[in-house]
């Protein structure tokens, strides 16, 4: 049964909270991005090298090897971020949006978890975390984004007002340093999936196929301890190992793709 949260932030609440908290009284600064999400054109050498530059940064948008512990030793709930996830993988495809929003949606949520506290409160905190990194990858991938309100669907155990989720908004932005636009898997699909099929014959299976691979696997912890690139390689040759044709793929193949990409995952599908 859906609920209404317009309490949720009251004034005993922002009180009770120390500064480590989500809960603190940040000035908002003015936003910067400096990652261009533009499609790479795999024919460039220029865009490779920039896609090279990519891998030496993306470390920068991940939480640490940290974060990962602290869901081994159960000081964060596994389970609680599975859920919350589920639910982003639900309105993503109820409102068709891009599999890159919700991977920036989950992204976000664990970069915040990263840095900050939530309170531990009947549950309702991670869903409004969850609804508002969704709402932000929305605004940054969507050319139409639903309200607030509408944004709320597929079983939400909360109904937040807008005012509160776009308070959530800006303590996620300031946790984040207002860097949304992250360094992800889907930065390297494209080129990868070209340096498999050079001729554009199976490149949309491809990087069809890894995206679905991708977000298939977003719920687990274990996922954040491979760099996105690392992931998109071996996202690519699992999609490859499909078709007899690509059987002389290897990941010692793949580190050949990029200068800097390394065969460090433990990838299987």
């Amino acid at each position: 049964m859906s609920v209404s949260c317009s309490d949720c932030f009251s004034d005993d609440l922002l009180c009770c909270e120390d500064s480590d908290t989500i809960f603190s009284g940040d000035e908002v600064p003015e936003c910067s991005s400096d990652i261009d999400s533009q499609q790479v054109r795999p024919d460039d050498d220029f865009e490779e090298s920039i896609t090279a530059g990519l891998i030496n940064h993306e470390r920068e948008y991940i939480p640490g090897l940290d974060y990962i512990e602290r869901f081994q030793s159960k000081s964060l709930d596994s389970s609680a971020r599975a859920q919350s996830i589920s639910w982003i993988l639900k309105v993503q495809r109820y409102y068709g949006f891009q599999p890159l929003t919700a991977y920036l949606a989950v992204n976000y949520l664990d970069r915040f978890l990263h840095s900050r506290r939530l309170p531990q409160t009947n549950g309702w905190p991670m869903q409004l975390l969850s609804v508002a990194c969704l709402s932000l990858a929305a605004k940054m991938e969507e050319p139409l984004v639903p309200t607030l309100l509408d944004l709320q669907v597929e079983g939400a155990k909360y109904v937040f007002e807008p005012r509160t989720i776009s308070r959530m908004e800006v303590l996620v932005l300031n946790a984040l340093d207002w860097r949304l636009r992250s360094i992800t898997p889907f930065s390297f699909i494209s080129l990868f999936a070209c340096k498999v099929d050079p001729t554009g014959t199976y490149t949309a299976f491809l990087i069809s196929r890894a995206r679905d691979i991708i977000l298939s696997h977003l719920q687990e912890v274990s996922f954040l301890e491979y760099r996105p690139s690392c992931i998109a390689a071996a996202t690519i040759l699992c999609a490859a190992s499909d078709f007899p044709v690509f059987s002389f793929l290897n990941p010692e193949y793949a580190q050949s793709w990029c200068h800097g990409l390394h065969k460090d995952w433990r990838f299987e599908v």
